[in-house]
Parts: structure tokens; C-alpha cells; sequence
């Protein structure tokens, strides 16, 4: 039986690590690879619930609405399917928030002349002043939720991400 890995003197375990430890250890399992993607699952959940909490709280948005107006400044107006790509979201998923979105007057579609099935999606004015006004305390919220990381290692970090990531995403 493999037991998994123990950890580095200097290495401080969640409290999910221990019971899965606990639990698991006599299993044949690649221990380093459920750690590594469980905790990828738990940092993503606790930052984004503390965004939504926090700096997103003041401005009335979701994570996904906040997503959506970050896409949208970033590579500005575009199509429903890209938007709805670009933000990993359903489309349907997408629609609700959007329509949110547009209800707080941030984003407004229209639809292409071409094709009146087709819609854009464009940031209002109201919405340009809300996103260049919120993403600066955004980032600083990352840097707090980054503290206690080198520079070095928020690059390791990011480049590892990007290994998960493409591996996900199948490319």
C-alpha cells in the first residue's frame, strides 16, 4: 500500500489534507495529484467567496458578473459565444447575468444588423467607471490573497496554474 507523502517539517496541512490522509492512506492512490487538484478546488472556492464578500460586495457584483466586466474592458465589446467562452460560463448562465448586468445599467447588447439573432455585448459608461473604479481595490485584494509568496514563487505559481489549466481544457 502507498501512504502518501509526508510533509516537510516547515509544511503547515489544511485540516481536509489531514482527514484525507487519514482516511485514504492505505489506498494505492496518487496522493501528490489529489492534493495538488483538491487544493487548487479549495483555494479558487475560498478566494472567489471572499472576493464576493469583500471588494466585489462594494460594487454589488457577483464573481461572474465581475468576470464579465473585467472581459469585456480587457478585450472590449464582443458576441455573446466568445463573451460567454472568455468567461467559461454557459450561455444560458451567461443570459441571467448579463441581463443583471444590464438591469445596474454596467453592459448593454445589441444585435448585429447582419444577423438580428446575434448579440453584442459592450460596456455603458456607467459600467467603464465601475470596473476601472473596482479593479485597482481587486488588486490589491490579490495581493492579499498572494501574501507571503516571492515574486518568484507568484510566477512559479502562475506557470504551474497554466500546466492545470491546459491539461483541463485538453489542448
Amino acid at each position: 500500500m502507498t501512504m502518501p507523502p509526508a510533509p516537510t517539517p516547515d509544511e503547515r496541512l489544511l485540516d481536509a489534507e489531514v482527514d484525507i490522509r487519514e482516511r485514504l492512506g492505505e489506498y494505492p492512490l496518487d496522493f501528490a495529484s489529489l492534493l495538488a487538484i483538491s487544493n487548487i478546488y479549495r483555494a479558487a472556492t475560498a478566494v472567489r467567496r471572499r472576493a464576493e464578500r469583500g471588494v466585489l460586495a462594494q460594487a454589488d457584483l457577483s464573481w461572474g458578473g465581475f468576470t464579465i466586466l473585467w472581459v469585456l474592458w480587457v478585450w472590449g465589446e464582443m458576441e455573446t459565444a466568445r463573451l460567454a467562452s472568455e468567461c467559461d460560463l454557459a450561455k444560458g448562465t451567461l443570459t441571467g447575468m448579463v441581463t443583471t448586468l444590464e438591469k445596474q445599467d454596467l453592459v448593454q447588447r445589441t444585435r448585429l444588423a447582419s444577423d438580428r439573432r446575434r448579440v453584442r455585448v459592450g460596456l455603458t459608461p456607467a459600467g467603464l467607471d465601475t470596473i476601472e473604479r473596482l479593479f485597482p481595490a481587486f488588486n490589491g485584494f490579490e495581493g492579499e490573497m498572494s501574501e507571503g509568496l516571492s515574486d518568484a514563487e507568484k510566477g512559479e505559481l502562475a506557470r504551474l496554474l497554466r500546466v492545470v489549466t491546459t491539461n483541463a481544457s485538453g489542448r
